[in-house]
């Protein structure tokens, strides 16, 4: 390790720390179309289709507590987190690998249970598991997952694509993962050491929301029923704010969303009462809600206002203007990223 010149990754952030370590990265292979920067890579080897392929890796203690999460419902979702990126790029999810790091407090039966909510997300999906890794862990579990997916030639969508007047658009409501896991946690320090089960009753919607997600994969097919193509696209992971601040740098704009038009649920708005949180805050800088945050021309508006799992939130305004939220009572607030180094409210 560096003792001379450090650089705490703390300053620069998930993001930050992604720019860096990826500034200058230039591809070699003609195959390689599009390379680090969107949801997933694009390659091109030959026919008429397109092939996606994106990673992801969750750490306990990091992603995950086995405290509350059960292992069956963890690996459905390090499935669903990354066949989601395939579909923010407009495409079709076909393969995954699958690698996972173990420590010895696991056993044959943990890794049975693991197995069995990723083979199940893969039924669900329609996608294969093509191969893998495992090793040893000194710090708990590991879960690496790729994702292989095709997109017809031509058609996946990227992040760079925004045009000033699009309309902004996101699929079913935001904030419930997160509420979902503040839910966990206080029930988790409230039951430790005590005879007594957690309280949930209520509260079940953003429990699945947390521990049970699900990709938009009807939202894409409906989309292409209706002849809607994205200009860009990405899933929330990171929450509104930080994917919305992606779209708009990578396409040379700014935005324009409105606090009254965020889809948020009923147990998501009682949940942050009951904590003392401003839910719209939770509704921007959340995350792990992996709906699809998406623009289209406002050609479209009839089109994508008539779906019901759509909501048009906004609209892209020229770089000038900036990125800014409007409050019920007209105000102009901007909108700044937080994700994975203040992923609180």
């Amino acid at each position: 390790m560096n003792t001379t010149k450090r650089t705490e990754i703390s300053s620069l952030g998930e993001f930050g720390l992604i720019e860096r370590i990826t500034e200058g990265l230039t591809t070699q292979n003609k195959e390689s179309i599009k390379g680090v920067g969107d949801d997933a890579a694009i390659l091109q080897f030959s026919g008429d289709e397109e092939t996606l392929v994106t990673t992801d890796l969750l750490m306990e203690g990091v992603h995950f507590d086995l405290t509350y999460f059960p292992l069956k419902h963890l690996g459905y979702k390090a499935v669903v987190a990354n066949i989601s990126d395939i579909y923010a790029m407009n495409g079709t999810p076909r393969q995954i690998t699958v690698s996972i790091a173990l420590s010895r407090k696991f056993c044959i039966e943990d890794i049975e249970e693991l197995y069995a909510g990723i083979r199940l997300a893969c039924q669900q999906y329609g996608v294969d598991i093509v191969g893998g890794d495992t090793t040893s862990s000194l710090t708990g579990l590991a879960i690496s997952i790729t994702a292989i997916g095709t997109a017809p030639k031509g058609t996946s969508v990227r992040r760079n694509g925004a045009k000033e007047t699009d309309l902004i658009c996101v699929t079913g409501n935001l904030g419930a993962a997160y509420m979902g896991l503040q839910l966990l946690e206080r029930e988790k320090i409230a039951t430790a050491g005590k005879d007594i089960q957690p309280d949930f009753q209520g509260k079940e919607y953003i429990l699945e929301r947390q521990l049970k997600p699900e990709a938009r994969k009807e939202v894409l097919e409906k989309l292409r029923e209706e002849g809607v193509t994205p200009t860009a696209m990405i899933d929330i992971s990171d929450g509104l704010s930080s994917e919305l601040m992606h779209i708009c740098k990578q396409s040379g704009t700014g935005c324009r969303i409105y606090e009254e038009r965020i889809p948020i649920d009923y147990q998501t708005a009682i949940m942050a009462e009951e904590l003392n949180l401003n839910v719209v805050t939770c509704a921007l800088n959340g995350g792990e809600d992996f709906e699809l945050l998406f623009t289209v021309p406002i050609a479209d508006h009839e089109k994508v206002a008539a779906m019901k799992e759509v909501r048009v939130i906004g609209h892209i305004v020229n770089e000038s203007m900036g990125l800014a939220l409007i409050t019920r009572d007209g105000a102009e607030m901007e909108l700044k990223a937080q994700g994975w180094t203040q992923n609180n409210c």
